[in-house]
């Protein structure tokens, strides 16, 4: 991922007038390559700035979601397969709102297509889902391009010390029980 980010930036920094074109399109290839939204977004916001990049992000995000739906609707196994998925985690008969969608979204570890496919399910036409996904990409934009523009303004060292805090933070918030099974506390050792 990281040869991936350093490729991209190489790219959008020598792009020029192309430059925006050339970030929207990682957004838009995103997918193939695995990489998480949070990270394009992040992207936009050390290249162009909270602002660009916030807009850049928004675009690229929703031109994604208009994709997703295109290939749910052609292609009916990949729409069956993420229908199992949200049935195993999110539940048979649940329906998200808009506002809890806006708020997934924004943990990166919850795949984006699936929130995408939520918003299929609650829309009952594609203008619908287009705005609706507009609205639910907005608040991942601006809140991740900020954290990029805010990652640009650090210094080496201030990146450095800032990371070693989150480190020592996610120890010290770890669980702290150890759980032995029966059996293995309990072990009868036979003859």
């Amino acid at each position: 991922m990281e040869i991936f980010g350093n490729y991209l930036m190489a790219i959008v920094q020598t792009g020029g007038l192309f430059a925006p074109l050339l970030f929207i399109a990682a957004h838009l290839i995103r997918p193939l390559f695995f990489l998480p939204v949070v990270f394009i977004c992040v992207s936009g916001g050390i290249l162009f700035g909270v602002f660009y990049g916030a807009i850049y992000s928004i675009f690229g995000i929703t031109l994604s979601s208009i994709m997703f739906y295109f290939v749910i609707k052609w292609m009916p196994k990949v729409s069956e397969r993420f229908l199992r998925m949200k049935q195993k985690l999110i539940g048979k008969h649940t329906e998200l709102t808009l506002t809890q969608i806006s708020l997934l979204r924004l943990i990166p570890f919850i795949h984006f297509h699936l929130l995408s496919l939520c918003i299929i399910e609650i829309s009952s036409s594609f203008k619908e889902y287009t705005r609706n996904s507009i609205l639910t990409n907005i608040p991942l934009a601006l809140v991740y391009t900020t954290v990029g523009g805010w990652l640009s303004s650090l210094s080496p060292m201030h990146i450095l010390i800032s990371l070693s805090a989150l480190l020592l933070l996610i120890y010290a918030l770890r669980r702290k029980e150890i759980v032995i099974k029966w059996e293995d506390f309990f072990q009868t050792s036979s003859p």
